[in-house]
């Protein structure tokens, strides 16, 4: 397997392969307060929180960028992407910069139609468009292009439906989804035999800690981790999210990672 450095020194990451189906987590971390200093391995899954919506996921010899921002430096000690999945045209999740300073000349991108149309020309392998509903067969893995937006009526400025992307990831055994920028629409509380979830919850832009909650309660995801929860008025309240999901169904395992330096 691909070795891979995480760029927050307080966590130890060690990856392991499981002999049966029995979920394994190894986690070595240093103690803090709220318990969210933390990256994760499931199973063969590796999960590298960077910051915000960009993260790292790793299975076997496969490396996936899920929106890397921040530029170029903020991935420097971490493996060359095998794949980049960019959910939306906003600069959380699309950022130019970040991929012109890259290496990408054997990397396959995943877009939405919308973020194809504001990529310059890109030294990488392949881009490929997905739209809502498609699915793809990759060599590695395969994925599914789910709906992301918003309900609220004071909201449907930030996230029309039908631009952006949400995916379902399977890795080996492991369904993997990745809310991008939505509120708890049908399509996430649809989803079934979700192994890992990565579930947004920021005001104004997509979702309420409450509504986030309720949705992870009807999909029913073995894991899910809080991530994008920075808003205009701060961070989202992640230890409520837990309160809420746990209270209802203990079964479900809230994973509080450090997002944000």
């Amino acid at each position: 397997m691909k070795r891979l450095f995480p760029i927050a020194i307080m966590a130890i990451l060690l990856t392991v392969s499981c002999k049966d189906s029995t979920e394994k987590v190894v986690e070595m971390a240093s103690e803090t307060a709220n318990d969210m200093h933390k990256t994760t391995a499931v199973d063969s899954v590796s999960v590298i929180p960077i910051e915000h919506a960009s993260l790292i996921l790793a299975y076997k010899d496969v490396v996936i960028y899920v929106d890397p921002v921040g530029g170029a430096e903020a991935f420097v000690d971490q493996e060359k992407p095998d794949y980049i999945l960019i959910t939306d045209i906003h600069g959380d999740h699309l950022d130019v910069n970040t991929l012109q300073g890259m290496t990408l000349d054997s990397t396959i991108l995943v877009v939405p139609q919308a973020v194809k149309d504001k990529l310059p020309k890109l030294n990488v392998n392949e881009i490929v468009v997905m739209h809502n509903g498609d699915t793809k067969d990759f060599k590695n893995y395969s994925i599914e292009a789910i709906p992301m937006y918003n309900l609220r009526p004071e909201s449907l400025k930030f996230h029309e439906k039908g631009r952006g992307n949400g995916y379902v990831l399977s890795l080996g055994e492991q369904r993997i989804y990745i809310s991008g920028d939505t509120e708890d629409i049908p399509e996430m509380r649809q989803l079934k035999n979700i192994d890992i979830a990565f579930v947004c919850m920021n005001l104004p832009y997509t979702m309420t800690v409450e509504s986030a909650a309720s949705a992870v309660l009807d999909f029913k995801p073995k894991k899910v981790y809080p991530y994008h929860f920075r808003g205009t008025d701060g961070m989202s309240d992640v230890k409520q999210f837990k309160a809420l999901v746990n209270k209802e169904n203990s079964d479900i395992e809230v994973v509080q990672i450090e997002w944000y330096k």
